[in-house]
């Protein structure tokens, strides 16, 4: 089998994989997913198209992430997979579908506008 690559991204995190056969290993830039995400619910959120079609033994991935924090990353991180895995197992698609792995979330932080402190947020008024 080839190896297939995909991008995910959320706010301003890139997640670039290459997803192939293998036993199940996850490396991020070049560490353990234990050790980039440290916590739990990091990791279950960048493995959940794996566990909702139960191939997590399946297939090895690399990823490279850079930009954004780690929830933005992993949320990326969780697009691709989804892509990757709808790619080569079209009758998959459906169930990621429904369970909204394969939309790409397109909330961004609104920018600064001047004369204000932050986008929405003004100074306060002072009428004398």
């Amino acid at each position: 089998m080839e190896v297939v690559n995909t991008l995910g991204r959320r706010k301003s995190a890139v997640a670039r994989i290459y997803i192939s056969e293998g036993k199940g290993n996850i490396t991020i830039n070049k560490k353990d997913l234990k050790d980039y995400f440290t916590t739990g619910i990091l990791q279950y959120i960048a493995i959940q198209p794996l566990l909702l079609l139960e191939v997590t033994d399946k297939y090895d991935i690399k990823a490279n992430l850079h930009g954004g924090g780690y929830k933005g990353q992993a949320e990326a991180l969780r697009l691709a997979i989804a892509r990757a895995l709808s790619g080569m197992d079209p009758e998959s698609r459906p169930q990621l579908k429904k369970a909204g792995f394969l939309t790409r979330d397109p909330r961004q932080v609104e920018r600064k506008k001047p004369g204000q402190p932050k986008a929405r947020k003004r100074f306060q008024f002072s009428k004398r």
